[in-house]
């Protein structure tokens, strides 16, 4: 099953993240922290997710996932 994230975080992991609740003070950690990120018209700020992944070196794990296939040596070694 796979699980599909939103392509920002929610405002709980924004508050999460800088440990703020006004948007001001959360661009200004964010802007400590060297996180890129967006100040909507209505001044709440939009991080990508994407980018909070990588910063916190965390892969996308679709991507780095090897190709799986059967062992065929065993699967022959046990029919004979």
């Amino acid at each position: 099953m796979t699980v599909i994230h939103p392509m920002f975080l929610s405002k709980d992991e924004l508050k999460a993240l800088t440990n703020r609740i006004q948007y001001a003070a959360q661009i200004r950690t964010l802007r400590a922290m060297g996180i890129q990120h967006c100040v909507r018209p209505d001044g709440s700020v939009a991080v990508m997710r994407s980018h909070i992944e990588t910063v916190f070196g965390v892969e996308n794990r679709s991507a780095s996932r090897l190709p799986t296939e059967p062992n065929w040596g065993a699967l022959h070694a046990t029919s004979a």
